[in-house]
């Protein structure tokens, strides 16, 4: 049935449920979001298989600051030794790396070992994948705004020839295009500030499944109900 499907050329989705499938598992939270960080190489290395071209995860919100900072802390860790182990699944799969969000609120070793690893990747061509990491949406807006408003001022750019065009080009996500499929595990139906922007006429898929046991079947399930989806970006389906 796969040869059939069309497969949606960017895949966004929100990594939920770490915390809870721990929790019902007796176990602490950071141990949900180690076996998070390892679904995200099976999801990436299945994505590629398929054909999606484009893969963004939103990995860590500027909301995310707010839980226990035991919790940060983890979390933290937990991302440094990802830096070393998505770039050895990038080299094996020509994967290319692109990190969103604000980075400046991170560790300076962090920040470094991003831009090592987006540097080492960024003429792969394979799997495009992003990590949205210190990541909101509408955080994301005002640094653009902030950006293009800049541009005015200095006289480059004049207020009369500002385009929603011109205005992509200084979001986190310049040059990639919008997903065409969202998905949102463990069952929360919301976007929870995230792609605020890029999500305009993006088809929206929830399961129940939390973040761990998202698994290739689950992907394949989300990307089957994307296919009996009627996209008409605000127009109306021909008769």
């Amino acid at each position: 049935m796969e040869e059939n499907l069309k497969i949606p050329n960017h895949v966004a989705i929100i990594l939920d449920g770490n915390g809870r499938w721990a929790k019902a598992k007796g176990m602490p939270r950071n141990y949900g979001h180690v076996q998070g960080a390892k679904t995200v190489e099976v999801i990436c290395e299945e994505a590629y298989r398929m054909g999606i071209q484009y893969l963004t995860v939103y990995a860590f919100s500027t909301e995310n600051w707010n839980r226990p900072q035991d919790e940060v802390d983890a979390l933290m860790k937990l991302l440094r030794n990802y830096m070393k182990t998505c770039l050895k699944t990038a080299e094996k799969n020509r994967m290319c790396v692109r990190v969103l969000g604000d980075k400046t609120r991170l560790d300076q070793d962090i920040q470094t070992r991003i831009a090592e690893l987006e540097e080492a990747t960024k003429n792969n061509d394979g799997l495009h994948f992003q990590i949205a990491i210190n990541y909101g949406g509408r955080d994301e807006i005002i640094r653009a705004v902030k950006k293009l408003s800049a541009k005015v001022q200095s006289g480059e750019v004049s207020p009369e020839t500002i385009t929603a065009d011109m205005l992509e080009d200084y979001l986190d996500t310049a040059g990639i295009p919008d997903p065409d499929l969202l998905i949102r595990t463990c069952n929360e139906q919301r976007i929870s500030n995230f792609l605020l922007w890029q999500l305009a006429y993006t088809e929206f898929y929830f399961t129940p499944v939390p973040w761990p046991d998202f698994t290739k079947e689950e992907l394949m399930k989300a990307v089957e109900a994307y296919n009996h989806r009627d996209r008409r970006y605000g127009g109306l389906k021909e008769e």
